[in-house]
């Protein structure tokens, strides 16, 4: 855990979150700051402060991230609908928060490119 990151400070409980699910590895809660109907940030316990960062022996955990990501997609009622996962390496690119995390944004439609 890293004292001065935000997601690693809720992943500990130490800030309060409307958490939907939590194991030991991952945690999500919904966007206090939401693009979308459903806005969901999936994160991994363990600080990983970009994509970059992220080694052969983390393509578990990837996984792990997306795969709950789509079954967080499916509790919340998004399957027929369809569903956007985002993920921002860098602030070009828009991250803002920097500890690895996936957006599951849904419950409108999305236009393309997203840009």
């Amino acid at each position: 855990m890293t004292q001065d990151c935000i997601f690693c400070r809720i992943a500990a409980g130490d800030i309060p979150a409307r958490k939907v699910y939590e194991d030991d590895a991952i945690v999500a809660f919904h966007d206090l700051e939401p693009q979308a109907p459903v806005h969901v940030l999936i994160i991994p316990r363990r600080h990983l402060s970009t994509l970059l960062e992220a080694s052969a022996d983390d393509a578990k955990l990837l996984g792990a991230l997306q795969f709950r990501a789509i079954e967080i997609a499916r509790e919340l009622g998004l399957e027929s609908s369809g569903f956007r996962l985002v993920t921002n390496c860098l602030a070009g690119a828009g991250q803002s928060v920097f500890h690895i995390h996936l957006h599951l944004l849904g419950g409108r439609k999305f236009s393309w490119p997203p840009g």
